[in-house]
């Protein structure tokens, strides 16, 4: 029997790549794969259905099945993860000296459905009662002017968003003070270039975001990895094929990661920072599948219909296939 020949489009991580470069294997399938940026692949897979398989944005494929348009089935497979304590930026001239400051503030979002920003909306509420609609929010491109939303949806009468001026980026905006921070996975490039008057919103985003962790048990999820849904239907096989790769994957990477015989990470300290994550968090904090993620999963959905984005909560059921939520033991 020939093997399935299907088109991957993946982020290129460590935990990615022994399926990449083919030191290991999907049971059943001939994979095309493809190491694209997270812009390109979203756009792409949720404008298009460009790939067989796709890494998603959480917070759009939520959208899409709240609005019973979702053309991919999402697998617990989270190929990203991050505190969004980082993600959270500030003209230091505008008098925004905590969170709580941020109220009646004009912050630049390229997206308002970026699961790094439904994170940072999240903590900002949870953590120190700034909600949304506290917010005046600018919409545009980063870097450069223009940016559209991966899907259309509508937002609560409350929650103000604005986009930005014809012709200036975000970044343009933050420089000349004409909004007074900005909250995105990436950081705005005035930030890079160390501008005087713009820096993180917290301090120190470690000992933050290690303090959250330690209440909510939360480490948030970004990306899932997605199956055209007709592509799951006709071999069912693929949902249960595709968990036992990229979790083989992953513990490879991490495997890599903790020998110490030469760093695979071009950043000095890996071996102290791996210590203290697995000291604070545990030696699976990078977890895949759903159990011990339930807390982290139920957050997002909750806050995902919360701040508007679905008009109704969607479940952990709807989310994943039911082949997803069980494996064997032996």
């Amino acid at each position: 029997m020939s093997k399935l020949r299907l088109s991957i489009a993946v982020g290129d991580y460590d935990r990615n790549r022994p399926l990449i470069d083919g030191r290991l294997q999907i049971d059943g399938v001939d994979p095309v794969f493809m190491a694209l940026s997270p812009e390109e692949m979203f756009f792409r897979a949720f404008r298009h259905q460009d790939f067989d398989i796709s890494e998603v944005s959480f917070a759009s494929q939520v959208l899409s099945i709240a609005q019973n348009r979702s053309q991919y089935q999402a697998l617990p497979i989270f190929l990203s993860r991050a505190f969004r304590h980082s993600a959270i930026y500030i003209r230091t001239d505008k008098g925004i000296t905590s969170p709580e400051k941020l109220k009646g503030k004009k912050i630049g979002i390229a997206e308002y459905q970026l699961s790094a920003n439904v994170w940072a909306r999240a903590l900002l509420e949870d953590e120190y009662g700034v909600k949304p609609s506290d917010i005046n929010w600018v919409r545009g491109g980063m870097n450069s002017a223009g940016r559209p939303e991966k899907l259309a949806f509508n937002l609560p009468s409350d929650v103000m968003i604005t986009p930005a001026p014809e012709g200036k980026s975000l970044n343009d905006l933050l420089i000349s003070g004409e909004i007074d921070g900005f909250i995105g996975p990436r950081s705005p490039k005035c930030y890079d270039d160390h501008h005087p008057d713009i820096d993180r919103l917290f301090g120190n985003t470690v000992k933050t975001a290690s303090a959250y962790w330690k209440k909510t048990g939360i480490f948030p999820i970004m990306h899932l990895l997605g199956v055209r849904r007709s592509l799951l239907e006709a071999h069912p096989f693929l949902a249960g094929a595709l968990m036992k790769a990229f979790s083989a994957s992953k513990a490879m990477a991490e495997e890599l990661l903790s020998d110490t015989s030469a760093t695979k990470v071009t950043m000095p300290f890996v071996e102290d920072h791996l210590r203290e994550a697995r000291a604070l968090m545990g030696n699976n904090f990078w977890s895949y599948g759903i159990a011990g993620n339930e807390t982290t999963i139920e957050a997002f959905l909750d806050h995902h219909h919360r701040q508007g984005l679905s008009e109704r909560r969607v479940t952990m059921e709807e989310l994943f296939p039911k082949n997803a939520l069980e494996s064997y033991s032996l």
